[in-house]
C-alpha cells in the first residue's frame, strides 16, 4: 500500500537534488531531525487529483523548519532540535483559504461577502459573468485549450474577444461559460496569444508536461532550482540575529525581523504569512487603487499588520521609503519589472539604504519565473497549471480528453513555501556572511517540482477515483475554480472528515473584521521554539503604516 511518509522523504530526497547549491550545509544538517507526524496510519490520499501535493509540500515545510533551526542556532546557540512536520496539517494549509471562516462562514458562502471590506474594486470577482472571464475554454481548433484570465479587470479580456464589460441579462452559471466559450471559439489559442500580448492580459495556452519540458521557456525552467538566491552588490557587513529577546517555549526565531509585502492574492501573502508565524513584523502594503480578492485576506493577512500606499503619490513614497529604512525583508509578489518601474526593485531598494549599516532581502514570487522568453508575462496560479501541464494531467485523472484545473490553489502555497525558504535562506546568509541577497522563485516551478516527483501509480489513482464524490468527476474544461473547489471540498468533507476537525483549527475574534476569524494551525513544530501568530487578521488597510505600536493579542498566542 502507498504511504504518503514514504513519498514524502522521496520528495524531500528529490527536492535537496534539485535544489542543490542553493541550501547551506548549516540547514540540511537539521534534516535528520525531522519527524513527519499523522494522527492515522499515513496512507491517506487527501485530494481528488493524481499529484503528490501533500508529499510536496511536507518537503517544503521540512526544507523550511530545517533553515528555521539552522536560525535558530545562529541566535540561541547550537543545539539538536526536534522538528515536526504534520500531515494533516499540511493538507489544511493547501486549502487553507477553503477551510478559513469569517463569522462561522467559509469562502462560498454568500454571507460571507457582507463581513468582508470590498477590494473588489471592478467587481471581476462579485459579478459571475465578469468572473467566467478568468476561466479554461476551447478554441476554434476542437481539443485545443486556452485559458483566458480577466485577473481582477474582466472587461479587456472579455472585450478583446468581442463580448461587452458587463452583461446584465447574464447571471447563469451555465450561460455565463457557454456565451464566453462561444466567443473564445472563434479564435486559435495562437490567435488569443497574440491578442493577449497586445493587451497586456493574463492568459495562456493549455500544454500537457511533455509539450511544456520542450518549449524554450520550459527548458529554461528546467535548468533552474525551484528557487534561486544570490547575492546584490552591496558591501553591508553581518547582521547578527538579537539573542537578548524572550527565553524558553515563548521565543520566536524572527522576532525583531520586519518584512514589508507588496503582494495580493494568495502566493506572495502566503511568504509574508509564514514569516509571520515565525515571529516577524509583517506589513502588507496594499495599494487603495488596486484590486485583491476580498475573502483571502481572512488567511492570508493573519499575523500581519496591513497599510494601503499609494507608491505613485509623493506622500506614498515618502512614507514606504521610511519603512524600508528599517526593514529586513521585502516581498515583491508582482510580474518582473513592475516594482523597478516605481524605481523599487532590488538593486535600486539596495541604493535607497546605502549606509545603513546592513543589507536587505528582497524575494520576488510570479507566475512563469524571471528568465526565460516568457518571463516578462502576468500570470496566476491557473495560468501556470494549465501551461506546465498540471490542468492536462488532473483531466486525463478524471477519465477525461481535456484539461481540468486542479482543486483549490495549491500551487498558489507551495510557491508561497519555496519564497519563504529563500527569505530564511537569505536571512542566514546575511547573518553569516553579510550583503543583500534576492531571492526569484515562481509559480511555474513549483508545478515543475510537482510534476518531477510524477503522479501516483494507477492503484493508487484508481483508490482515489473510487473513494471521492461522483459529481466531482462530472466536472468539464469549463466548469471555474470556483466550482471545482466547492465539489473536491464536499467530497473531502465526506471522504477525509479528520481534515476538518477543530483541532486543526485556531480561532479569535478579530478587531479588524468585527467577526471571529478561524484559520489553520502551522503544519511545523520545533522544540524550544514558538510557531504561531502574535495577532489576528485584518483586512486590507487597516493599521497605521507604522513599525510602532504593534499589538501582542493573548488569545492568539495561547491558541
Amino acid at each position: 500500500m502507498y504511504s504518503v511518509i514514504d513519498g514524502a522523504h522521496k520528495a524531500t530526497a528529490a527536492l535537496v537534488e534539485v535544489a542543490g547549491n542553493q541550501l547551506p550545509a548549516e540547514i540540511l544538517k537539521h534534516l535528520p531531525d525531522v519527524n513527519l507526524t499523522t494522527a492515522e496510519d499515513g496512507t491517506k490520499i487527501y485530494f481528488p487529483c493524481p499529484f503528490k501535493e501533500t508529499e510536496a509540500t511536507v518537503a517544503l515545510k521540512s526544507i523550511e523548519a530545517c533553515a528555521v533551526a539552522a536560525i535558530a542556532n545562529l541566535r540561541y546557540g547550537e543545539k539538536s532540535r526536534k522538528i515536526e512536520v504534520n500531515l494533516e496539517r499540511t493538507a489544511t494549509f493547501l486549502f487553507s483559504t477553503y477551510i478559513a471562516t469569517i463569522g462561522g462562514k467559509g469562502k462560498q458562502d454568500p454571507e460571507a461577502k457582507s463581513k468582508l471590506k470590498d477590494t473588489d474594486l471592478l467587481k471581476a470577482q462579485s459579478i459571475l459573468y465578469r468572473r467566467l472571464s478568468a476561466n479554461l475554454y476551447e478554441t476554434k481548433n476542437p481539443g485545443e485549450y486556452f485559458h483566458i484570465h480577466g485577473s481582477l479587470e474582466a472587461g479587456k479580456t472579455l472585450n478583446m474577444i468581442g463580448l461587452e464589460s458587463h452583461r446584465p441579462d447574464l447571471t447563469d452559471y451555465r450561460q455565463c461559460i457557454d456565451t464566453i466559450e462561444s466567443h473564445v471559439k472563434k479564435f486559435t489559442a495562437q490567435e488569443l496569444e497574440t491578442m493577449n500580448a497586445k493587451i497586456g492580459q493574463a492568459g495562456v495556452s493549455v500544454l500537457k508536461w511533455p509539450e511544456f519540458k520542450e518549449t524554450e521557456h520550459g527548458r529554461t525552467l528546467l535548468s533552474l532550482p525551484p528557487w534561486e538566491l544570490t547575492r546584490l552588490q552591496d558591501p553591508s557587513p553581518v547582521v547578527p540575529f538579537d539573542s537578548s529577546t524572550s527565553s524558553g517555549e515563548s521565543r520566536q526565531v524572527l522576532s525583531g525581523i520586519r518584512v514589508l509585502e507588496l503582494c495580493r492574492i494568495i502566493a506572495g501573502p502566503a511568504i509574508g504569512r509564514t514569516l509571520a508565524e515565525y515571529g516577524a513584523q509583517v506589513i502588507k502594503v496594499t495599494s487603495p487603487n488596486l484590486s485583491d480578492v476580498p475573502f483571502f485576506q481572512v488567511d492570508g493577512n493573519t499575523g500581519k499588520h496591513t497599510c494601503d500606499l499609494d507608491l505613485k503619490t509623493l506622500s506614498g513614497r515618502q512614507t514606504f521609503e521610511g519603512l524600508l529604512q528599517s526593514a529586513d525583508v521585502v516581498l515583491d509578489g508582482f510580474r518582473p519589472g513592475s516594482l523597478d518601474r516605481l524605481g523599487y526593485g532590488p538593486t535600486q531598494i539596495v541604493e535607497l539604504i546605502k549606509g545603513r549599516g546592513k543589507g536587505i532581502v528582497y524575494v520576488s514570487e510570479d507566475c512563469f519565473g524571471y528568465q526565460g522568453p516568457w518571463a516578462s508575462r502576468p500570470g496566476w496560479q491557473q495560468i501556470a497549471d494549465c501551461v506546465t501541464g498540471v490542468a492536462w494531467a488532473q483531466g486525463e485523472f478524471m477519465g477525461l480528453e481535456e484539461p481540468v484545473v486542479p482543486p483549490f490553489p495549491m500551487s498558489d502555497y507551495g510557491t508561497g513555501c519555496m519564497g519563504a525558504v529563500a527569505a530564511l535562506t537569505g536571512l542566514y546568509r546575511r547573518a553569516t556572511e553579510g550583503g543583500s541577497w534576492v531571492g526569484r522563485t515562481s509559480l511555474s516551478q513549483y508545478d515543475i517540482f510537482l510534476l518531477g516527483l510524477g503522479l501516483y501509480g494507477e492503484d493508487v489513482k484508481q483508490k482515489i477515483r473510487k473513494e471521492h464524490d461522483e459529481e466531482f468527476f462530472k466536472l468539464r474544461h469549463a466548469d471555474s475554480v470556483d466550482e471545482v473547489g466547492g465539489r473536491a471540498l464536499r467530497s473531502m468533507k465526506r471522504v477525509h472528515p479528520e481534515l476538518f476537525d477543530d483541532s486543526l483549527m485556531q480561532k479569535t475574534f478579530s478587531k479588524g473584521f468585527g467577526e471571529e476569524i478561524k484559520w489553520c494551525r502551522s503544519p511545523v513544530t520545533i522544540d524550544g521554539l514558538r510557531v504561531g501568530f502574535s495577532r489576528a487578521s485584518r483586512p486590507n488597510g487597516y493599521d497605521e503604516a507604522s513599525w510602532e505600536g504593534w499589538e501582542v493579542e493573548k488569545a492568539v498566542v495561547d491558541g
